[in-house]
């Protein structure tokens, strides 16, 4: 049994994609842990604001296969096979972590946006605050707290699901 977190983002209908992203990910994995759902501005290309959320789960799938449900969901929910990586996103799945996996194939783990981006590392830090980085051996919550937050402005909202 692996443990997996996987950031979710949507700007584009967000509500009805988070709630569907919810959905579909609970549907093939089974038992979710959700952060709280965070609101923030577009990085990299000028865009609406993003909902963004780090979800865990326990899988008995190997990594191939969950990337490969992730990119399943994606497209049943409207993302677009030829996405730009800084484009509006109906569902935008990232595998963040996959137990203490570190490696660049089939994704790479673990994920450089934890470090870099609020709205992966504040999620993360709610739902494994205790779990070490497997590379820089400190917890997401030390993390969170050294994190320069006037970087990247998030908001709390209310969950849409």
């Amino acid at each position: 049994m692996a443990t997996i977190y996987i950031s979710l983002g949507s700007n584009i209908n967000r509500e009805k994609n988070v709630k569907q992203g919810i959905e579909a990910l609970t549907k093939a994995f089974g038992t979710l842990t959700l952060s709280s759902l965070f609101e923030s501005k577009a990085i990299g290309f000028s865009g609406a604001a993003f909902y963004n959320m780090v979800i865990g789960i326990e899988t008995n799938k190997n990594i191939e296969q969950v990337t490969a449900t992730l990119r399943e969901i994606e497209f049943a929910n409207g993302r677009s096979f030829d996405a730009k990586k800084f484009s509006p996103r109906t569902l935008d799945l990232d595998l963040l972590l996959f137990d203490d996996l570190i490696c660049e194939h089939p994704a790479q783990l673990p994920r450089a946006e934890i470090t870099t981006n609020a709205f992966v590392l504040w999620p993360l830090s709610q739902v494994a605050p205790n779990l070490l980085h497997p590379i820089l051996n400190k917890s997401y919550h030390e993390l969170w707290q050294n994190y320069d937050k006037k970087s990247q402005q998030l908001a709390i909202i209310e969950p849409c699901w």
